[in-house]
């Protein structure tokens, strides 16, 4: 099965995203007790991207920066070193009270305390990043991008990220570009704006090739009915995801695939991971197996960003899965929110459970 991806296109992933930092203690220690922090450049989008970029294909980054801020710098550097192409505007800090990057707070968690996370987001710059600060026509028209992945994170950030993310999807149909969308619902982003965010989700949902999500995901973000009845275990989430997707193919026919992770958290350090994949007609299904964890964030973003990968390599569908289910794997080992491969094989080689050392 094919995508049909576009073959003239000088980008093979590109990614609207807003940028902030992440505030990690170390040793696993909690943020309010935390003396020595960690500081990473994140977004759950850049996170997915990062998989293409580490194995050498062709990324663009769209975003916005604070004009003077050595947290843009720490940012733009950041990226650089992820080997991605990265445009936007810079915006004038307005004062010290004006715009700035989110911070993310969040420790791993340890021993049988789970990990928090406290988003703290006001003044975001990213929130202000729009069509007007791109030229659209040439990045998609003329350059060209391959696939083009939406989280719903970005999407639902703010009114102007979503009017983007519909002109976005709108000239990638023009275009010849492949939209992937990762719904992300977040509750809080919703508040005061459920009607609109259910407009916007669905348009982009219905223009896209590739949609993700869970469970809620699909009823929260897009109004799907749910499964009329299913265990809590994963055997009774793989089971009610199928029924889920088989009721809604009819409205979102231009989706190709539809694909979700599965997790149970056994402990902070073991988890259950697996992952479920719908294409052209069939079914493909890793089954959950345990996985050691150093930092759970990030993960989901992995397997979409080895998903991805192996979509743009030409694999396939159930390729496509094994490498996502490693990439997300992978993801979880470190200590950042996004997998580095060193190379394909170090993804293969988690995906066969070949944890051996190689000289």
């Amino acid at each position: 099965m094919s995508l049909n991806l576009r073959k003239d296109a000088v980008y093979d992933l590109l990614v609207p995203t807003s940028m902030g930092v992440r505030l990690t203690p170390v040793d696993g220690q909690p943020v309010h007790v935390g003396r020595t922090l960690t500081m990473q450049a994140t977004s759950a989008e850049s996170n997915v991207a990062s998989v293409s970029s580490y194995l050498g294909l062709r990324v663009k980054v769209l975003t916005a920066f604070v004009k003077g801020s050595p947290i843009a710098r720490f940012i733009r550097d950041d990226l650089a070193s992820r080997h991605m192409d990265v445009e936007g505007p810079e915006i004038p800090q307005g004062g010290p009270w004006g715009y700035r990057h989110q911070f993310n707070l969040a420790d791993t968690g340890a021993g049988a305390r789970g990990p928090r996370v406290h988003n703290d987001r006001a003044g975001e710059v990213g929130r202000l990043i729009s069509a007007q600060h791109f030229d659209l026509e040439r990045i998609f028209g003329r350059e060209g991008v391959r696939i083009m992945h939406f989280s719903g994170l970005f999407a639902a950030l703010s009114h102007e990220t979503s009017q983007f993310c519909l002109e976005l999807a709108r000239i990638s149909r023009r275009n010849g570009t492949r939209i992937s969308f990762d719904l992300n619902y977040r509750e809080s982003f919703w508040k005061g704006r459920e009607t609109e965010l259910r407009a916007t989700f669905t348009e982009i949902a219905r223009a896209a090739d590739i949609l993700v999500g869970n469970e809620e995901d699909f009823q929260l973000a897009l109004g799907v009915k749910g499964p009329e009845a299913g265990g809590k275990d994963l055997a009774g989430k793989i089971s009610d995801f199928k029924e889920m997707i088989a009721r809604m193919r009819a409205d979102f026919p231009n989706a190709a695939l539809f694909a979700t992770t599965l997790r149970e958290v056994l402990s902070v350090r073991r988890h259950l991971w697996g992952a479920l994949l719908f294409t052209d007609g069939a079914w493909h299904v890793a089954e959950p197996r345990e996985i050691d964890v150093v930092d759970r964030i990030g993960g989901g973003d992995g397997f979409v960003g080895g998903l991805l990968y192996a979509i743009l390599r030409g694999w396939t569908p159930e390729q496509w899965l094994q490498f996502g289910w490693a990439s997300g794997a992978l993801a979880v080992t470190s200590l950042s929110d996004y997998a580095q491969p060193a190379d394909e094989e170090q993804v293969w080689s988690i995906w066969k459970g070949n944890a051996r050392v190689r000289r």
